[in-house]
C-alpha cells in the first residue's frame, strides 16, 4: 500500500567534537620531550538537501531519530582526531523546515538547496597546541564540543503552477490524468484522492505543473475532513482551478453553492485571495450536467470568472482550458520579479562587541552570555585545576571579570556561564600570571597551608648563605687581630 508523508517530526543529533590528548612524547634518552597530544577531530553536521528524486517525508516517518557521527578523539604523537562524517538528509522540494513552535527555519525551494539544520561540535585541542612559552607542559586537554540537538519539524509543500481544487469526486483526479501523464487512484466513491498528485502540462510551448489536491469540504480550514492536511499544498501555486461537478445528486449541491463554500475555506486558510481563479464545469457529458452548466454559467461570469465547460471522459473542452492555465502561469512568471543570484552578506563586529553579555538576575545571580565563554565552559575538564586556571584566565582576559565588577558583582556571588555555576572569587585570577608547577595541577587554586613555598625556601636558603659569609668573614677579621697581638708581645 503507497502512503504519503507530507508532516514529520524530526529528532536531530549533532556529532560531539571528539576529545583533546594530553601526551608526553617519550623515548630513550629523551625522558621528557614535550607535550605531543593531538586535537580531536569535529562533529558531523546534519544537512539537508533538495532532491527532484523524491518526493515524500515516508523514511523519515520510519526513522525520526536521525544522529550524525562523533569525531574522534586525539592521540600522542601529535595524531588529530578524524572528523565525524556530515549527514546529509535528501528531502523534496518544497520542504519546509520549522521549530515545534512555529518558528520557520528554512524553505527548501529549487534543486540543490541545502541548509544545515544541526552544526557539529568542536574538536577539542590537544596539550600541544595549548603549550606556550610560559606553559610549556600543560597537564591537560579540551574536551569536544557537544554537538547540537534539537527537534523539527519538516512540512512539504507542493510546488506546482497550477492547483486543482473542489468538492470530493468532482473529477479532479480524473482531469490531471487526462491532461498530464499522472496516474492517480479513480473510483467512484469520495476521498478516493488521499495524496496530493503532480502532473506536468503541456500546451504547445508552454510547460507547467498541475497538483491535484484532496477534496475540500465545509469546515476544511478548521480542521475538519482531508482540507485542513493538504490546504497548504496550493499555498506555492500561482493559479487555483475550480473543478465544479455538475452532475452531482447530492441535495442542496449546485456549481454557485460550491464555489461560494470553496472560496469560504480558502478565504479562512488565508494567503490566496490574490491567486487568479478559473472554473472548470466538470461532467458536462452527463446531460443533466450540460444543462446545469449552461444555467449558471452567466452568474459565474457575472463575478468575473472565466469559465470552461469541460469533460474528462470526452476530454471536451480540455484544449481551452489548457490555454488558458498556460495564459495565467506565463503572466504569473513574467510579473514575478527576477530571481537574484545568492549575494555574499558581510557583517561586521562592532568596535565596542564583547561577544558577551552579563546580566543580574533577580535572585542575586549573574548570568554570562556569549558563544565563547559557554563553548570555552564546555571544553573544559572541571576535574582538573590546571584546566579551570586556564579558563580563568580566558575569561579574565575577555573582559569577564571586569563586566562583572562593573555590574556590580562582589566576590562569593553565583556566576552562571551555559550549564556551570561558579562561585566568583576574582582574587584567585585577575591579574595573576600562570606560575608552572605539577602537571594537572594550579597554585592559585590550591587550599593555603603553612609549608612554605619553592619560592620562599629557596630565599631562606640564600639568606642563610649571605649570613654564613658575614661569620666567615667577621672570623678572619678576628684572626687577623689575634696574629697582630701575637707579634707585638714577641717584641
Amino acid at each position: 500500500m503507497t502512503m504519503f508523508v507530507d508532516r514529520v517530526v524530526l529528532h536531530l543529533q549533532a556529532g560531539d567534537g571528539g576529545h583533546g590528548c594530553v601526551s608526553i612524547h617519550r623515548e630513550k634518552f629523551k625522558p621528557f620531550g614535550g607535550p605531543d597530544g593531538g586535537n580531536g577531530g569535529h562533529g558531523g553536521s546534519v544537512t539537508m538537501v533538495v532532491d527532484p528524486q523524491v518526493h515524500t517525508l515516508l523514511d523519515f516517518h520510519y526513522h525520526p531519530h536521525v544522529k550524525a557521527e562523533n569525531g574522534k578523539g586525539g592521540a600522542g604523537s601529535n595524531r588529530d582526531g578524524a572528523n565525524g562524517r556530515q549527514l546529509v538528509l535528501k528531502v523534496p522540494n518544497g520542504t519546509v523546515v520549522q521549530t515545534p513552535d512555529g518558528e520557520v527555519l528554512a524553505d527548501l525551494v529549487g534543486a540543490g538547496t541545502t541548509f544545515e539544520v544541526a552544526r557539529g561540535g568542536r574538536g577539542g585541542r590537544g596539550n600541544a597546541s595549548l603549550a606556550n612559552s610560559r606553559r610549556k607542559a600543560p597537564g591537560f586537554a579540551e574536551l569536544g564540543e557537544p554537538g547540537d540537538q534539537l527537534d523539527v519539524v519538516l512540512e512539504l509543500k507542493s510546488v506546482a503552477d497550477v492547483g486543482l481544487v473542489g468538492f470530493p469526486s468532482a473529477g479532479k483526479s480524473s482531469l490531471i490524468s487526462v491532461i498530464s501523464a499522472a496516474k492517480p487512484k479513480i473510483a467512484d466513491y469520495p476521498f478516493t484522492t488521499l495524496v496530493p498528485n503532480l502532473g506536468v502540462v503541456q500546451a504547445d510551448n508552454h510547460i507547467f505543473t498541475v497538483a491535484d489536491v484532496p477534496g475540500l469540504i465545509p469546515g476544511a480550514a478548521t480542521g475538519k475532513g482531508l482540507g485542513l492536511q493538504f490546504l497548504r499544498h496550493i499555498e506555492r501555486c500561482a493559479v487555483l482551478v475550480h473543478v465544479i461537478d455538475t452532475a452531482t445528486l447530492e441535495p442542496g449541491r449546485d456549481p454557485l453553492a460550491d464555489i461560494d463554500a470553496l472560496e469560504a475555506e480558502l478565504a479562512e486558510y488565508g494567503g490566496l485571495v490574490d491567486r487568479p481563479r478559473l472554473v472548470a464545469l466538470n461532467k458536462v457529458d452527463v446531460p443533466d450536467g450540460r444543462d446545469l452548466a449552461e444555467i449558471v454559467r452567466p452568474d459565474l461570469e457575472a463575478r468575473g470568472l472565466r469559465v470552461f465547460e469541460v469533460s474528462a471522459a470526452t476530454r471536451e473542452g480540455l484544449k481551452e482550458l489548457m490555454f488558458a492555465m498556460a495564459e495565467l502561469v506565463e503572466q504569473g512568471r513574467t510579473a514575478a520579479p527576477p530571481a537574484e543570484e545568492t549575494r555574499i552578506i558581510i557583517r561586521p563586529k562592532a568596535v565596542d562587541d564583547t561577544g558577551f553579555t552579563v546580566e543580574a538576575e533577580s535572585d542575586g545571580s549573574f548570568t554570562v552570555r556569549g558563544v565563547r565563554p559557554e563553548r570555552w565552559v564546555r571544553q573544559t575538564n572541571f576535574d582538573n585545576d590546571e584546566a579551570v586556571g586556564y579558563l580563568a584566565d580566558r575569561l579574565a582576559r575577555l573582559g569577564v571579570e571586569d563586566k562583572l565588577a562593573k555590574v556590580g558583582a562582589n566576590p562569593g556571588d553565583l556566576v552562571r556561564i551555559g550549564e556551570r555555576e561558579f562561585d566568583w572569587q576574582p582574587t584567585l585570577y585577575a591579574g595573576v600570571d600562570f606560575v608552572p608547577g605539577n602537571r594537572g595541577t594550579d597554585v592559585r587554586l590550591e587550599e593555603k597551608s603553612s609549608r612554605a613555598s619553592a619560592a620562599e625556601r629557596l630565599a631562606a636558603r640564600k639568606s642563610r648563605r649571605v649570613r654564613s659569609d658575614d661569620e666567615l668573614g667577621a672570623d678572619a677579621t678576628d684572626d687577623q687581630s689575634d696574629d697582630e697581638s701575637d707579634a707585638d708581645l714577641d717584641e
